[in-house]
């Protein structure tokens, strides 16, 4: 195993939980600490390290990174995502000030490799809806983008000026069977998922044929480590890496669900996360990464729906033998 002391801040995150129970595997169970906002949480806290933490408190990670001998740091912080228009100071703040936070520490004690996640949300509506390149215009629409771009920024600067190894990537939306369904333009596949095992039925708030960027969880944890596991002289980006896997529509991921739950509806009442969705790429150009540090996803639409759906049925009380053709054989 590795000798790195790994601290992770926001492990209760969809990607916290998963990339946690990853580095415990790679580092062991000790040299991972789990950082989260809330009291202890045995779903966070399978190391057996955990601290409570908030981001904003610099004094408090200063203690944590000194007494732990921190050399590894990856920040995930709460995604507000679903809320950022009506609250774009607590987004800015958790997301910027954390960041900044986190990068002076890093500079101060000499952190080995930071990692922070961007979002395809950095680009804007003027930006190549398909193929998009990694240097596109990224002249972002929301808040959540805007405090994305300026997190890239900030990354490269603390890279340039002060030779802080932080790495990230854009990432898409990300489907995971341990995300609820919230308010993100994101969130129609939770929805759905959790719609077609609960009640056969859903109702979709994005237009049937809109078509976004995906990626499931088990993939994006993989590009998040082989990224940190990447030699420093191989990355030409500093900002975020894009990285792609699935560009689907609420329609391609319904056609999917009903391969296996045949009676499972959809309906489609459009509502104002619709014009967010179509100011984002529906695919972006990962060639960069390819080339740095050889990426490439694994789970298409069919792997993803299978491993969803086996995850899912067992806490919904739905019988696997009940969806067809699915079987553990297939997937595990």
């Amino acid at each position: 195993m590795k000798r790195d002391n790994v601290l992770v801040i926001g492990a209760r995150s969809p990607i916290g939980v998963e990339l946690t129970r990853t580095l415990i595997k790679i580092y062991g169970d000790t040299r991972v600490i789990v950082a989260d906002a809330d009291a202890v949480d045995t779903k966070v806290a399978a190391s057996g390290r955990y601290e409570q933490l908030d981001v904003l408190d610099r004094e408090g990670l200063a203690s944590i990174i000194r007494q732990n001998d921190i050399t590894q740091i990856f920040l995930l912080p709460k995604e507000f995502s679903p809320g950022c228009e009506q609250f774009p100071l607590e987004a800015w703040n958790t997301m910027t000030l954390g960041l900044l936070n986190v990068l002076e520490l890093a500079k101060e004690r000499g952190i080995g490799r930071v990692f922070w996640p961007s979002s395809v949300a950095v680009y804007g509506p003027d930006a190549p809806k398909w193929d998009c390149p990694q240097d596109a215009p990224a002249n972002p629409a929301t808040v959540y983008g805007i405090s994305k771009i300026a997190g890239e920024s900030w990354c490269r600067y603390y890279w340039k000026k002060y030779a802080v190894d932080v790495r990230s990537l854009r990432f898409p939306g990300l489907i995971s069977h341990r995300q609820e369904a919230e308010e993100g333009s994101f969130d129609f596949a939770a929805g759905m998922f959790q719609g077609a095992l609960s009640n056969d039925s859903y109702t979709c708030f994005l237009p049937e044929e809109t078509v976004l960027p995906v990626m499931y969880m088990t993939d994006a944890v993989r590009a998040t480590v082989e990224l940190m596991d990447a030699r420093a002289s191989d990355l030409s980006i500093r900002g975020g890496y894009n990285v792609s896997a699935m560009s689907i529509s609420p329609g391609d991921l319904a056609l999917a669900i009903q391969r296996y739950l045949p009676s499972f509806t959809v309906s489609y009442k459009p509502d104002h996360r619709q014009q967010i969705a179509r100011g984002w790429p529906s695919n972006v150009n990962d060639s960069v990464a390819a080339t740095d540090w050889n990426w490439e996803y694994s789970y298409g639409i069919g792997e993803t729906v299978r491993h969803m759906l086996m995850h899912l049925a067992a806490p919904m009380k739905v019988k696997p033998g009940s969806i067809k053709e699915l079987r553990a054989d297939i997937l595990f």
